[in-house]
């Protein structure tokens, strides 16, 4: 969601690239509330750390949840800016409530971005 958020809203100052330690299947929960913002990305794919191993950023970006989870070093990045999100596909509730919860973080993202970037 970070990636595809940073790119839509600055992507005419920044490209934004994500790379995940366990990547699988992009959840048809994230392209359901991101459609909701007119942002698809139903096409994107899960990716690795190491497809970038040799790419010098700018900037590295970490968003996992530090309570639940240790966010890896990547280095190459000449500033590294870090802030927790909890990962929505481990909450636990009704159909309805888990949709919130996504839209919730969702948002959270959003907002931190645009203080963050803007």
């Amino acid at each position: 969601m970070a990636e595809a958020l940073l790119n839509k809203i600055y992507g005419d100052r920044y490209t934004a690239f994500s790379a995940g330690s366990d990547p699988t299947q992009i959840d048809p929960l994230v392209i359901s509330v991101m459609s909701e913002i007119g942002i698809d990305v139903s096409n994107c794919r899960s990716k690795g750390l190491n497809i970038f191993k040799d790419t010098k950023f700018n900037c590295v970006v970490t968003v996992c949840d530090q309570a639940k989870e240790s966010c890896p070093y990547f280095p190459g990045g000449n500033l590294h800016l870090h802030k927790g999100f909890s990962d929505p596909s481990e909450f636990k509730g009704k159909p309805e409530d888990v949709i919130n919860e996504y839209r919730r973080i969702r948002d959270e993202i959003k907002d931190w971005i645009e203080k963050e970037f803007g």
